[in-house]
């Protein structure tokens, strides 16, 4: 059987795979990775961000308390931010510093919890424990903050056509030349 010049259906269905929520929901990727950030930070809240342990039993404690609170405001900002205008566009320069300042609010949250933690244990330092909670909120805070401020880039979807009179394809991407790949 002949392909025609086209790419088999699992390379060009793995090829496809990581820009599916971009296509199928239309945002633009940097509201999307925005909105990813956020979702992982808010599942971090719902994940320990202290534990006490004192006589064989312990005890945990999610991010819905205290500073914890400021980092569920940047989560909200963020989510709000992202959905408000054209899904399919970037943020405006006024959006984006906004939902910089939301990450700000996410990490800066996670980082007062932590050191109003380590001010109120003082010496009992090996009863308190840090969760894993604060620590996936401060760098989703953190991802968040320099990917919008562009110190992190996502590189963009390569196109592909295929030239069905000789069956070749051409695949283009924003930063490279053209390629072409026979059969």
């Amino acid at each position: 059987k002949k392909s025609k010049g086209r790419l088999p259906k699992s390379q060009t269905s793995r090829q496809n795979l990581n820009y599916f929520l971009m296509e199928q929901m239309n945002f633009h990727k940097q509201k999307l990775s925005s909105l990813i950030a956020a979702g992982v930070a808010l599942i971090a809240m719902l994940l320990p961000w202290i534990s006490v342990s004192f006589l064989g039993a312990s005890q945990s404690w999610n991010g819905f308390r205290g500073w914890g609170l400021l980092s569920l405001i940047g989560i909200i900002g963020v989510a709000g931010l992202s959905f408000m205008g054209n899904k399919a566009e970037t943020y405006t320069a006024e959006f984006k510093n906004y939902v910089m300042i939301a990450f700000a609010a996410i990490a800066v949250g996670a980082l007062l919890f932590f050191l109003r933690k380590n001010s109120v244990v003082g010496g009992i330092d090996d009863l308190v424990s840090t969760g894993i909670g604060l620590w996936i909120c401060l760098i989703a805070g953190l991802a968040g903050l320099a990917f919008n401020y562009g110190l992190i880039k996502i590189a963009d979807k390569p196109s592909s056509t295929t030239n069905t009179t000789t069956g070749t394809t051409k695949i283009t991407t924003p930063t490279s030349t053209d390629t072409t790949v026979q059969p």
